[in-house]
């Protein structure tokens, strides 16, 4: 019983100290039109919508593993461009970053990317 006592010790001993690197995602729709098929890709995985109302945000959290651009892809709703396939590359992540990273969706398929992470990208 003892030997149990000590191994769970070391185990949550070990645990102080660790970090979860987070970031809180936000994609901003303010294209003026409704996009589909939104897809948001960060190193080694993605995440995204079927659809995304003007003026909407959806939010999702994830960890990064590795390192890579965060890119995104959808079809626009734009009447200028309509049905189009838009795709923009934004910043590299790292792994152990964190904060925040905002991502709007603006007219005529532009897209910003607006990060606020430490260490800084």
């Amino acid at each position: 019983m003892g030997i149990g006592i000590v191994a769970t010790s070391v185990v949550m001993l070990s645990c102080v100290g660790c970090k979860s690197y987070w970031i809180d995602t936000s994609v901003e729709n303010q294209s003026g039109q409704a996009v589909r098929e939104l897809e948001v890709d960060y190193p080694t995985a993605s995440f995204g919508t079927n659809s995304l109302a003007p003026g909407t945000t959806m939010n999702y959290r994830f960890q990064i593993r590795g390192s890579g651009p965060v890119k995104v892809e959808y079809t626009s709703g734009d009447e200028k461009l309509p049905n189009k396939l838009v795709r923009a590359q934004g910043l590299t992540l790292t792994e152990h970053q964190h904060g925040q990273l905002t991502i709007r969706l603006l007219p005529l398929g532009k897209v910003e990317f607006v990060p606020s992470l430490l260490p800084a990208s």
